[in-house]
């Protein structure tokens, strides 16, 4: 296995075509790893041994016939377990869906096949991705690979994970106010939220439709360029999806006169102090390679918290109505079993039972939110002070090309500290949440750690400048990688 560990998907690639290895060597090392770490870490919900092998022995044959190989032939990924793949287990990290077998692929998944991806199988996430940590999973909590005492984020923890241990080469996670770049930040990796509608979403189990993005979790930010490259496309089965120009791989891409917004508000207290201390020396680095920083102001940005607690619920309340146990999920026969009197005692015992407590809560809240005589005080309300949001970030960007911020305020917290907290649990997401509210490109770059913790910085990008912020991600890694 030491021979493919810190391989990136180009280098894999090229030893592929050079028959150094082959994909079904490849893929056999990567499964071994899973059943020697995963066990500790549980990153992995589901071990797709089967498909994975088939994968990878299409992938060889098709480089033994020496036609145009696509680069992430071979790959070996993992796949957030909210991320449809036909004819393997779904479970969203729900016992509502502990035996669901998708019967269809999602688009992405789609795509990647159709590039000669090898899917190891479907990484753990709080459920339903309603969570902050990677604890609310049904089937268990994954664990930090930097502390095993620690969460690795969430809600796309298990891919963060996944990637960070080297039981994957890259992943698929999904994000909704963080869910990818917070992860990626407490596990060392990279972690890319798209501008939505970059990436079609058919196939993703919705938490909340106007939030919610598939991106890529990764080593490297010229990986995390291959992943968006493949996936990314408009698709009919998607109504919100849309065309973004591919760009050509940028070499020694030049950061001289970037103009670069750093806003106050994120600096005003609530960030740990070393935190602020690494992400303030990395704005420092940027400065070094010649960009220009200047402070800027988000003034809504205080109310991103309390405006995604109020739109994200409400879509998923209605989104996860669709989960009652009749047509998928928990057995009908369990409800006949206990001799319920009616449809409804049979929905309430089947809902009550399949969904967690974060899940409960937050179906709760979005239902209220949407309820005669409270719609126009909170969800409507919540409506217009995101647009608000949405506004300040387009004034920002009149005046920068792009924006840093801390990914978390804090490194990554121990498990247990903040389950039985909900509000505490929130505020993990404070500085990611703004960024799905407004549509914009991001992702999470390691930066340096406090202590033995990986702390990462949030690049924010202008609508449709996903390539362009991967690029100053990547001249970035350039220079400093070895530092």
């Amino acid at each position: 296995m030491t021979q493919f560990l810190n391989l990136t998907i180009p280098k894999i690639h090229e030893k592929l075509l050079k028959r150094e290895f082959s994909a079904i060597e490849l893929t056999k090392s990567y499964l071994e790893r899973i059943k020697k770490k995963n066990k500790d870490i549980f990153a992995f919900i589901t071990i797709s041994e089967d498909l994975a092998l088939l994968q990878a022995k299409k992938a060889d044959e098709l480089i033994a016939k020496s036609k145009k190989v696509p680069i992430l032939a071979g790959i070996p990924m993992g796949i957030k377990d909210n991320i449809l793949i036909k004819d393997v287990k779904c479970t969203a990290g729900s016992k509502i869906l502990e035996n669901y077998i998708a019967p269809y692929d999602a688009a992405v998944i789609e795509k990647l096949k159709s590039h000669g991806a090898v899917f190891l199988g479907k990484t753990n996430l709080d459920e339903f991705a309603m969570g902050g940590s990677c604890e609310r999973s049904a089937f268990g909590p994954t664990k930090n690979p930097y502390d095993l005492s620690r969460v690795p984020g969430g809600s796309s923890g298990g891919s963060a994970a996944a990637v960070s241990s080297d039981m994957c080469v890259c992943a698929l996670g999904s994000d909704t106010g963080g869910s990818i770049r917070q992860p990626a930040s407490f596990c060392g990796v990279i972690g890319m939220k798209p501008t939505y509608g970059t990436v079609s979403r058919y196939g993703l189990i919705a938490f909340a439709s106007s939030l919610d993005q598939i991106g890529p979790i990764t080593k490297t930010s010229e990986d995390a360029k291959i992943v968006l490259e493949a996936i990314a496309g408009k698709d009919d089965k998607d109504s919100t999806s849309i065309v973004i120009k591919k760009k050509l791989q940028v070499k020694n891409y030049n950061l001289q006169n970037l103009r670069i917004g750093v806003p106050k508000e994120y600096f005003e207290g609530g960030i740990d102090t070393e935190v602020e201390r690494i992400i303030k020396k990395a704005i420092g680095r940027f400065e070094e390679l010649g960009a220009k920083v200047k402070e800027i102001s988000l003034p809504h940005t205080k109310y991103a918290l309390p405006v995604y607690y109020i739109i994200s619920p409400s879509e998923a309340s209605a989104n996860l109505a669709r989960f009652d146990g009749v047509r998928y999920g928990m057995s009908k026969v369990k409800s006949q079993k206990s001799k319920v009197k009616s449809l409804l005692d049979a929905y309430l015992q089947i809902r009550g039972e399949g969904f967690g407590e974060e899940v409960r809560r937050r179906i709760m809240l979005g239902t209220y939110a949407l309820s005669a005589g409270y719609y126009d005080a909170y969800y409507l309300r919540a409506q217009k002070v995101r647009t608000l949001i949405k506004q300040d970030f387009d004034k920002a960007f009149q005046k920068v090309d792009v924006i840093l911020t801390p990914t978390s305020p804090t490194p990554a917290f121990k498990i247990g500290e903040k389950i039985t907290d909900p509000l505490t649990m929130y505020l993990a997401d404070i500085f990611t949440i703004a960024v799905n509210l407004a549509g914009v490109p991001s992702l999470s770059l390691p930066v340096g750690r406090a202590g033995d913790l990986p702390v990462g910085i949030q690049i924010i990008g202008k609508p449709l400048d996903d390539y362009e912020i991967l690029d100053i991600a990547q001249a970035f890694e350039q220079k400093y990688e070895n530092s």
